[in-house]
């Protein structure tokens, strides 16, 4: 009776153990499932982040040179643009001159000239002549400021890039450039600040005159 009575009472647990190994059983090959599926996932977003990041990458070094090269100004534009500007302050400045000289006659020559009455000890005639051609030399001085700022208006977008140009210029200007101390009424010196090179065959030619002037003020017999 009383192995009649363990054997009943063992068997529920027997059968709930079995119960639950089945379960276990069943149940770990699915969280095996989904470890692999998070690691397959996990390498599919890596493989297909790291192309992404490298495509930036190479993007933006490509694009970087086009920048730089839209940042720089080439020297037969920036020459050309030079002589533009000297052709703005020439056509400022001739009128300027021609209005100073102007107003400088209409209000001198409209004033009273006593003789007998000099102005510093000098006659009255020669001050007022002196003082009209001052108001030309006023137009001339004053015309190449205004016309630069006239061509400034018209360069706004590119003015860092010439005046990095003008820097460069005034660098190989005072590399080239000849001693002034050697010059002499048959050997003046050639454009010694390079004003007239308005392109590269004008450049070329001011090279050419340097060497030239060198030869003759260290050669005589040349």
């Amino acid at each position: 009776m009383s192995r009649s009575m363990m054997s009943s009472a063992l068997r529920p647990c027997t059968t709930t153990r079995l119960l639950q190994n089945s379960i276990h059983l069943r149940f770990q090959p699915s969280t095996s499932k989904l470890r692999q599926h998070s690691l397959t996932f996990s390498a599919r977003w890596k493989s297909t982040a790291k192309p992404s990041l490298a495509s930036q990458a190479a993007a933006t070094s490509k694009a970087t040179p086009s920048i730089t090269e839209k940042e720089t100004l080439p020297w037969a534009e920036y020459l050309s643009i030079r002589k533009n500007k000297r052709r703005w302050e020439t056509a400022v400045t001739i009128p300027l001159t021609i209005a100073g000289f102007a107003g400088g006659v209409m209000y001198f020559g409209s004033l009273e000239m006593d003789p007998t009455k000099p102005i510093f000890n000098v006659d009255p005639m020669i001050v007022y002549a002196v003082a009209t051609i001052g108001c030309a030399g006023l137009g001339y001085l004053f015309g190449p400021i205004l016309g630069s700022q006239c061509w400034r208006m018209t360069h706004r977008r590119t003015m860092k890039l010439i005046e990095a140009k003008d820097k460069q210029f005034h660098q190989h200007i005072v590399k080239n450039r000849v001693d002034p101390t050697a010059q002499s009424a048959t050997n003046p010196v050639p454009d010694f600040y390079g004003e007239k090179i308005g392109s590269l065959h004008d450049y070329r030619q001011w090279l050419r005159d340097q060497s030239k002037y060198r030869r003759k003020a260290f050669l005589p017999e040349y």
